[in-house]
């Protein structure tokens, strides 16, 4: 059984159409990276999740029944880390936790726990000016699984980075995944990003419609130094390539050959 699913889902702001009949399933353990161009209504998605906006059509079900207005089975990281600068690393990963009412020793108390998984050691008691922007991920991403929700939901995580620093968190955020078994959904603007990530890669359309796609990645691709070599890697990132330019520029798009 699917642990999410959407089911017809809209959204309007006002007169403008931002999403319109949406539809998938996410299954427990897998990464699914949703791309399309900007404006397509990604980030809109993650706020229907989150509950930080309510959709105009549809439904959302969490374990086959609605999805709770409360205490929803989510932890959300931003594109920007959003870290306090007046707050050492332990204090801002464990903000998230306090805000939902757990007492602040405890909170800190469990933040510690994954100090060291999560890379951060030696790092407990610096505030955010004194971090790369690589460890401020890493805090912002702490932040968000520690409070041990059933999915966690990013967004462009990585996508301020330079190439080298987006490279290693990548490698790392799936190895922290291949240990743990996350449900992640996972916004990107990035091709190769979500073919390296991702179980299933869904595209939005440029203009309010269901899914222009859905495309697999078999498991068996390697995810580390091995990606490029395999021959599977440049037909999958062609294909969504392909998806986004026919929805972006219609007029001007190719099949592939």
């Amino acid at each position: 059984m699917s642990t999410l699913e959407m089911r017809g889902i809209g959204k309007r702001f006002g007169e403008q159409l931002v999403l319109e009949n949406v539809s998938f399933d996410v299954g427990a353990g897998e990464i699914v990276a949703i791309i399309g161009a900007s404006g397509s209504g990604k980030s809109t998605l993650l706020s229907l999740l989150t509950g930080a906006l309510n959709p105009d059509a549809g439904e959302i079900l969490f374990e086959g029944a609605p999805l709770p207005q409360r205490d929803r089975p989510f932890a959300y990281m931003p594109q920007r880390d959003a870290l306090l600068p007046w707050r050492r690393v332990v204090e801002n990963a464990a903000i998230g936790l306090e805000v939902r009412g757990v007492r602040r020793d405890e909170a800190r108390r469990r933040v510690r726990e994954l100090i060291g998984p999560f890379g951060l050691t030696g790092s407990e008691r610096r505030y955010p000016r004194q971090l790369s922007g690589g460890m401020r991920q890493r805090v912002s991403f702490l932040r968000a699984v520690v409070q041990d929700r059933p999915i966690l939901l990013l967004d462009e995580p990585f996508g301020a980075l330079d190439a080298i620093t987006r490279d290693e968190l990548q490698r790392w955020l799936l190895e922290m995944w291949r240990g743990a078994g996350w449900t992640i959904i996972c916004i990107t603007h990035d091709i190769r990003e979500a073919v390296r990530l991702a179980d299933r890669v869904l595209v939005l359309p440029s203009t309010p419609g269901a899914l222009l796609g859905e495309i697999a990645v078999p498991r068996d691709i390697p995810r580390g130094d091995g990606i490029l070599a395999d021959p599977r890697v440049p037909r999958l990132e062609a294909e969504l390539h392909a998806l986004l330019r026919a929805a972006t520029y219609p007029s001007r798009s190719k099949p592939i050959a």
